[in-house]
Formats: structure tokens, sequence, C-alpha cells
């Protein structure tokens, strides 16, 4: 792999983590589109160190906060009693489901998830949930609590939601949005709750995969571009997701996901004729 393709893979993969839009799927289409040999899950995943340090960057003070608290909570015997304690303990449960579909289901995720076709049906349907869940957004004054407040129930929810986006195409910050818009809340707070929500995740993810991608390979030259990239990117897809949905709604995302979806198809059955 050369050091420009992990720059453009680094770059889909900064804005597709937290844009709502897929960035498994892009990395699974964008080498099929250009004809570049996949890179394995392993690569992608060791991308996700870069979305990991934008998002820890980002949301340093919350994730300080948060720990603070579940330490005192924890030596006060009272876990839930402090909000942002609670809420650390509800992100915990929601990234169990995630964790549990990423086990069970890891090697379809390397083999048959990673198909362009797979990808573009994905996208299509997603976009169209999307839509929907938007369309149901809070339009009222925001909780007083904001996300202090979120039910053990929504949590487990989005949680479960999360679990789909090991599917490329789906979106892991699509599939949270979503189900929190669908509970009710805000389009800020879901998109809040959601970056919080891909840290443990992504960690786990990365502590479970780049040793064998780092034992596996000699030439770090790729990754470093690659996760370098994801990092800048990713922090500015944050930045300009959280200050979009203050006033604005999902709907350009939605239009992007059913356009790459009928760019799939059309070069899906472009390749297919031309083989006839």
């Amino acid at each position: 792999m050369s050091a420009f393709q992990a720059f453009v893979l680094g770059l889909v993969q900064g804005l597709g983590e937290f844009l709502p839009i897929s960035s498994s799927g892009h990395l699974v289409v964008v080498p099929w589109l250009f004809g570049w040999k996949d890179q394995s899950l392993a690569f992608d995943v060791a991308l996700h160190l870069g979305t990991l340090a934008a998002v820890a960057f980002a949301y340093a003070g919350d994730w300080g906060r948060l720990a603070v608290a579940g330490v005192r909570g924890i030596r006060r015997g009272r876990p839930l009693a402090d909000p942002e304690s609670r809420l650390l303990w509800l992100l915990a449960l929601a990234s169990v489901p995630g964790a549990v579909a990423g086990l069970l289901l890891d090697r379809w995720a390397e083999t048959s998830f990673r198909s362009p076709g797979l990808v573009g049906l994905n996208m299509a349907l997603m976009g169209a949930v999307l839509l929907l869940a938007d369309r149901r957004a809070a339009s009222g004054a925001a909780r007083p609590d904001g996300l202090l407040g979120i039910p053990i129930r929504d949590a487990l929810i989005v949680g479960l939601a999360q679990a789909l986006a090991l599917v490329p195409g789906v979106s892991r910050s699509g599939a949270t949005i979503s189900a929190a818009l669908f509970l009710g809340h805000r389009r800020e707070e879901a998109a809040r709750f959601s970056f919080l929500l891909a840290l443990p995740i992504t960690l786990g993810a990365a502590v479970v995969k780049v040793p064998k991608l780092l034992q596996g390979t000699t030439d770090l030259l790729p990754i470093v571009v690659g996760t370098a990239t994801a990092a800048v990117f990713g922090f500015l897809a944050i930045r300009v997701l959280l200050a979009w949905v203050r006033t604005r709604d999902y709907r350009p995302f939605v239009a992007y996901r059913f356009a790459f979806a009928l760019v799939v198809a059309a070069v899906f059955l472009a390749r297919s004729a031309h083989l006839r």
C-alpha cells in the first residue's frame, strides 16, 4: 500500500467515523472503486486509532470528569448516585452489545461483510432510517440535565444499535444517532452520546486487532500516514457535525448516503456488463 492510498483511507475513516456516512463502508468501497488491493480489517482498525485519538482529544475534559466521578462513586459505594458517574457506567453498559457482536461475528466481518454490494444496500437502507429518525427529532427545549439524565433503557438501545455497525455501510454514528433520535433525544445530544460511545468500543477493537497487524508488517509508513490523517479529519468531523446539528438537520447526510448507494450500484452494473 502506498502512502497516498493510506492518506485517502485515513481521510475517509476520519470523516466517516463521526459523520453518519459509514467509515467502514467507505473503506470497503473506495479501494474497490479505484482498483486498489483490499486492505485487511486489521488495517481498518489501525485507522481507528486515529479517530480514537480525535474523540479522546475532543472530549478529554468530559472523560476526565466522568472518570473522577466514577471513582468517587465507587469509593462511596453509590456508583449511580452522581449523574456523571451514572453516565460513565451507562456508556460502559452501552458498549457491551458491540463488543459481544465483534467477538461473535469477527470472521464474517473480515470476509462476507466486506462486499461493495452489501455496503451500497446498507447505505441506502440506513439513509432511510436516518431520514425517519431525523423527522422525529425533538424540536422543543433541551432537557435540563441533557445526557446526564439519559435512561438506562435508552443507553442500552443505543448500544444495541452500535452493534449493527459491524456490518459496513450501516455506520456506527448513523445507527447510534438514529436510535437516540427515535428515542426523542435532540440532535446535538444524540451526536454527543454517539461520540462518547465511540471511545470504549474503538479502544477495545484496537487492543485486539492492532498488535496482530504490527506483527505481520514491516512497512509502518502507511499505518502512520493513515492513522495521523484519520486523527486530523476525525477531529474536524466532530466539530463540523456538532456545529451543524445545533441549527440544522441530517438531511444532507441522508442525500449523500443515497447518492453513494447509486454510485455503487452503477459501477457494479457497469462492470458486470463489461464482463459479459
